[in-house]
Order: C-alpha cells, then structure tokens, then sequence
C-alpha cells in the first residue's frame, strides 16, 4: 500500500518485542503457531510482509521505558511472557502431564 503511493522503500519498527508466544492471562492472542515471531526470523517476517527492514523494540527496552534499568531475568518484574516465553505460573495444561486433575461441576460424587 505505501509502495503504492510511491514509497521507494519502507522501513517498519515496532514499539514492542515480538509477540512469540500466547498470553494465557487475560489478552486475547492466538495460539503460538500462528504468531510469526514463534516461527520466523526477523529477517522472514519482513519478507512475508514485504518490507526492507522491520525492527523491533528490545526486551530491556520495553523495561527501560517503563523505568527499570533493564530485565531481571530470575525474577520478571512484570509478565512478558508473550514475548519471552517465560511464564509466572507452570502451564500444567501444556506440559504433556497426565496426572493434570481438571475440576468438573459434572463430576460425580462418586457416592
């Protein structure tokens, strides 16, 4: 489109990591295999999207502009694991475990 209207070349940058894994804590984000961050390269993806360059803001730049010097990777000082992969909580869900006891209104008593 901007090509279009005569742009010899288009240059995009973001104003957040990307987006490489779901949020399972309120944003509704698609699951992992459809965000292009979880299976491109940064390079791919401005391909995919025809442009020259694409960049993204850093993960210690996203802590920066909200005033922390950077990222405490043994402790988050805030959940990014949309962009990080590292969630707060163990994703029980996910983690292949058969032993995962899901609580159901439907259940029987057993009695």
């Amino acid at each position: 489109m901007v090509r279009d209207a005569g742009a010899k070349e288009v240059h995009m940058r973001i104003a957040s990591p990307p987006t490489s894994a779901s949020c399972f804590y309120g944003v509704d984000t698609p699951e992992k295999s459809k965000l292009l961050a979880s299976r491109m390269s940064v390079e791919e993806m401005a391909e995919f999207i025809r442009v020259d360059s694409l960049g993204f803001l850093s993960i210690d730049g996203l802590y920066r502009a909200v005033g922390e010097a950077r990222r405490d990777n043994d402790q988050p000082q805030f959940c990014d694991a949309c962009f990080t992969g590292q969630y707060p909580t163990r994703l029980l869900d996910f983690e292949g475990h058969d032993n995962v006891r899901t609580l159901s209104l439907l259940a029987s008593s057993g009695s």
